[in-house]
């Protein structure tokens, strides 16, 4: 795992002139040619990618079969707000398979977007509420494609886990040295953050039209990706051409269509300083976008911000 030994502050919190918190983390931005063009902490920093590798984990199930409309091959690809919307396009995916949402087997949880949580209010979490209920959605419809059993399809050794498992080790050159199980209930891959990067950079410059497709869906439907006001899906909206995915503990990755790429562990497992980093990122490739940062208020006052620190 990561050695905060290793690590290299990435993001300061300030309060009128003084630094009074730091983010550290690792940090690496590819070139278009794939090249390293800046690193921060240890990219050899083995992490948990989280949500980060759902584009990649869809695009195992594509090869596997399944086939949808780029809306929803977008869904299975996201981690999603929980908005009426998504819950009702992750029912329109089980249906597919003559499944209905008993048949999902991820934790149970409200709504991820914070307007649609508070929506939500006291009722019980579901398991088509959880923000990885697409996801979920998509295996099991692989599933019933290929005949697989569909009870035990977060298994570690189910075809369908192990054909995900494959997919990030063939984009990212690497051998995945250890399993486990991430929020959701599914397999989750331990990999390098170098690894990482050159899987969503292949991804990106990919000419198999799957992943050309896997990609291309995500970027024409932002809105379903993540949800209404969250960081992945305006800068996806206002970046034309702009991949990105967040994963839980601080994990973010993104790319653009010549193939530059980034890719970020926040150590500590925040997401306060995503958004200032993600722009900063973007500057560093040229790009202009909106500031993300983040005000530090004393009292109503604004007396500070989250700055990256690259």
């Amino acid at each position: 795992m990561t050695n905060p030994l290793d690590a290299e502050v990435l993001a300061e919190v300030t309060r009128g002139d003084v630094v009074e918190s730091q983010h550290r983390g690792h940090l690496i931005l590819l070139n278009a040619d794939g090249t390293l063009r800046l690193s921060r902490g240890n990219p050899a920093a083995l992490i948990y990618p989280r949500s980060s590798i759902k584009s990649i984990q869809t695009s195992a199930m594509v090869r596997a079969g399944l086939d949808l409309d780029p809306r929803l091959i977008a869904l299975v690809s996201s981690s999603h707000s929980g908005s009426e919307m998504h819950q009702s396009a992750v029912l329109e995916i089980l249906a597919l398979g003559g499944l209905n949402e008993s048949a999902l087997l991820n934790t149970h949880d409200r709504p991820l977007g914070e307007e649609e949580r508070r929506d939500w209010g006291s009722k019980a979490p579901t398991a088509l509420a959880q923000n990885c209920s697409g996801k979920h959605a998509g295996m099991l419809l692989t599933c019933v494609i290929n005949s697989w059993p569909t009870h035990n399809y977060l298994d570690a050794d189910h075809p369908l886990q192990v054909l995900c498992r494959q997919e990030l080790e063939n984009l990212a050159s690497e051998q995945i040295s250890l399993t486990s199980v991430d929020g959701c209930g599914a397999p989750l891959f331990l990999i390098s953050l170098l690894g990482l990067a050159e899987a969503v950079h292949q991804i990106t410059i990919s000419a198999d039209p799957i992943h050309h497709s896997v990609l291309q869906s995500c970027r024409d439907f932002p809105e379903i990706v993540a949800g209404e006001g969250r960081l992945t899906t305006r800068k996806m909206i206002e970046v034309p051409g702009l991949f990105m995915k967040e994963g839980a503990e601080g994990v973010n990755v993104g790319s653009l269509p010549d193939g530059r790429t980034f890719a970020f562990k926040i150590e500590d497992g925040s997401s306060r300083p995503l958004g200032a980093l993600v722009v900063s990122v973007l500057s560093e490739f040229g790009i202009a976008s909106s500031p993300e940062n983040t005000s530090i208020y004393g009292g109503k006052r604004v007396v500070g911000t989250i700055r990256a620190h690259l």
